[in-house]
This record gives structure tokens, C-alpha cells and sequence, in this order.
């Protein structure tokens, strides 16, 4: 019973760590623009995340170790150093936009300006990592993102069409503006592909001292609660399609996006739509900045542990103590929506640098012995880094010319 109790909670914080300000972001772009055209790069996505999130797990039930850990360990610290530069880089950005997504939502329900709330969302985001525990911040803000299943509901209200829903299900070309549909295509997948949850779902495995008998638990949980994630992503895309498409609205401020629940709920609308987006955004800035403290302190072979008092791993939270407020500064400085979309397009730059050495430690049995990668999860995940690839080439071109 208690097996299926941690397989429940760690299903439900999945589904709220799947969504976050780049899937509302990209989803709703998406849907408003094209219709249902790009629910099949969600669908894309979200396999991929699947398979990425169960190889984290079984990496860190069965070794003790999360990725970066293992990467500065197996390869050495001077090839470790890159793709540790380059994650913080844009982790910083991701926690900016994160952070920006929680102040719109406040400025939503008061009308306030958003930047008065960054420096308060940024200090409360300081204080539960410093006060908090693991458990605390993985278990407590994420059970509140099951709020986000409102899009879900409000899609159906509408009475979509399965026939349409199926048809976006099939890849498909671009009906008009290619460069920017292809645009919205790499940013959806970036916002799902992001480097960080990886790290971050192996770090908290070690965290909860994961072993062999986890192993199960492990798939499910990597399985259902990603694909329940992607079924969020699903209900916002098609909620914009049936809402804001109609009326020309193309999403070009959170505003906008916030007016996608007004014809399923009425006066709820704007305020579910606050709610539901805050909550997303706010559980994703603890993991965020927590990651940037993983990655640096794994890097370096300090000590690290959320569940230890700060004093007792000073340099891991000095991490986040410093990324907190230099991604403030970040927030105050961007426009949230353009920010959030240049994070999603950096994602998938470098998707394939960060994940291309995780498929390597899948197959080492120094690491793994008889849990490595079977011959069809080798082909799957280069099939998977190859994709990642060919992102990362077309991402910056265009971000250029179709954003």
C-alpha cells in the first residue's frame, strides 16, 4: 500500500512538474495560430520525455548517482565543464521566466504591475529552499499544479472534435508561415525536452534513496505522470485553438493567453487561468534553482542535500542563493512572454550536449550491470538524441526569423 501511495504522489508531482510557463507558453501560441496542426510535436515530445525521465531514474536507483554526477566521474571533469557552463546558462534564463510566469499571474488577479511581484516571488523562492526540505518542495507546491488540469476540463466543455484531435496527431506541413510554425514546434519541444528535469528527477531519486525495488515504481511513475503532462499540454493547445483562434488572437502577451477559459467558465476565466499558470510557474522555480545547485555541487564533488541544513552544505545553497537573485534581474530587465520563448528555443540548443552522455551511461555495467539499455532502448535513444540535434541546429535560425 505504501509502494502505491509513493507511485500516486510521485504520478501527481510529475503531471505538475511537466508544466510550467514554456508549456502554457508554446501550447497556447500554438493553438491559437495553427489549431490543432502541432498537437502531433506535443505527443513527439512527450514520448521522449517518457523514455529520458525513466533512464534518469534507473540510473539513480541502480548506481546512486545522478547524471551530472556520473558524467563529471565517468568522463572527467574538463568534458563535464562545457555542459556544465552551458546548462547553468540557460537555467538561469528558464528560472527568469519562471519567475517572471509567477509575477504575470499575480498581476493578472490584482492589476498590479508584474515586476513589482519578481523581487517577492524571487524572496519566497529563497526562503523554502533555505527553510525547506526535499519532500517539502517536491511533494508540497507540485500537488497544487494539478490545478492546471482545468485546461483539460475546459477543452472538453467546449466539445472539441476527436476527427480534428486525430489529424493533429499526424505530423503534418505548415497550412501557412513555415518558419514560424516550425518556430513554435521547436519551442514546444523545448519546453518539454528540458535538460534540467532530468538532472533534477535523478537528483530527488538519490534524495528519497531510490534502490532496486524502485525500479517499477520508477516506469510507472515516469510513464503516467509525463503522459498525463502531455495531455495538460493537449487541453491548452486546444482550448486556444477553440478560443482564440476564432478571433484572430495570437498570443503576443499573457494578457491574451489569459482569455482562453473566459467561453468554457465564464467570469473563472481569467482568474482560474492566474491560478492555475502562478501555481505552474511557482512549482517549477524551486527545481529550477535547486537544479543550478545540484548541477554546480555534483560538478565539483561538494557536498550536496536539500534535506540537510544550509550550514551543513554551505557552497550548495550559496548556488541558489546566487542564482535566485541574478535570475530576478534577469526577469525585471525581459519581457515575460519573448523570455519564456527565447528559454524554450535555448532548451533545445542544447538538449543534445546535456542528454547525448546519459544514452553512454545507460550502456556502461560499471554504472548499471544488468540494468543497462536493451537493444531497443539503445535504438530509441539515438533516435531520440538525433532529434535533439537537428533542434539544436535549426532552434537559433529560427528563433531569428520566425519569432
Amino acid at each position: 500500500m505504501k509502494q502505491i501511495g509513493n507511485i500516486a504522489l510521485g504520478v501527481v508531482t510529475s503531471i505538475a512538474g511537466f508544466v510550467d510557463v514554456g508549456t502554457v507558453a508554446t501550447a497556447a501560441l500554438a493553438g491559437a495560430i495553427y489549431g490543432f496542426q502541432l498537437l502531433w510535436v506535443i505527443a513527439l515530445a512527450t514520448a521522449c520525455a517518457i523514455f529520458l525521465t525513466e533512464m534518469s531514474g534507473r540510473l539513480a536507483a541502480v548506481s546512486h548517482h545522478t547524471i551530472a554526477d556520473a558524467v563529471r566521474e565517468r568522463l572527467g571533469f574538463r568534458y563535464f565543464t562545457f555542459p556544465l557552463i552551458v546548462e547553468i546558462i540557460v537555467d538561469l534564463v528558464l528560472l527568469a521566466a519562471e519567475i517572471g510566469g509567477t509575477a504575470v499571474a499575480l498581476h493578472l488577479v490584482t492589476g498590479v504591475d508584474f515586476r513589482w511581484f519578481v523581487p517577492l516571488v524571487a524572496l519566497v523562492s529563497w526562503l523554502l529552499l533555505w527553510f525547506g526540505t526535499f519532500g517539502m518542495i517536491e511533494n508540497g507546491v507540485s500537488l497544487l499544479g494539478l490545478l492546471t488540469l482545468v485546461f483539460v476540463y475546459a477543452a472538453w466543455k467546449l466539445g472539441f472534435s476527436w476527427h480534428e484531435v486525430g489529424l493533429g496527431l499526424v505530423p503534418s506541413l505548415p497550412s501557412s508561415d513555415p518558419v514560424k510554425y516550425w518556430f513554435i514546434a521547436v519551442s514546444i519541444i523545448g519546453s518539454i525536452y528540458q535538460p534540467y528535469v532530468f538532472n533534477f528527477y535523478a537528483s530527488g531519486a538519490v534524495e528519497d534513496k531510490w534502490t532496486l525495488k524502485d525500479l517499477p515504481a520508477n516506469r510507472v511513475v515516469a510513464t503516467i505522470g509525463m503522459a498525463f503532462g502531455g495531455l495538460v499540454a493537449m487541453g491548452v493547445l486546444v482550448t486556444a485553438a477553440l478560443t482564440l483562434g476564432p478571433h484572430g488572437i495570437h498570443v503576443d502577451s499573457y494578457e491574451q493567453a489569459a482569455l482562453m477559459l473566459n467561453p468554457a467558465l465564464g467570469s473563472w476565466g481569467v482568474p482560474l487561468f492566474a491560478a492555475a499558470f502562478g501555481i505552474a510557474c511557482f512549482s517549477t522555480v524551486l527545481p529550477v534553482a535547486l537544479n543550478l545547485a545540484y548541477l554546480v555541487a555534483q560538478g565539483m564533488g561538494w557536498n550536496w542535500s536539500e534535506n540537510l541544513k544550509p550550514q551543513e552544505d554551505a557552497r550548495f545553497a550559496l548556488v541558489y542563493t546566487i542564482a535566485i537573485p541574478v535570475s530576478m534581474t534577469i526577469a525585471l530587465l525581459g519581457e515575460p512572454l519573448s523570455l519564456t520563448l527565447v528559454s524554450m528555443a535555448l532548451n533545445a540548443v542544447i538538449a543534445s550536449i546535456v542528454l547525448a552522455p546519459l544514452l553512454m551511461l545507460m550502456n556502461d555495467r560499471a554504472y548499471l550491470r544488468e540494468y543497462t539499455n536493451g537493444p531497443i532502448g539503445n535504438v530509441i535513444g539515438v533516435l531520440i538524441i538525433l532529434l535533439a540535434v537537428v533542434i539544436g541546429i535549426a532552434a537559433i535560425p529560427l528563433e531569428v526569423f520566425g519569432g
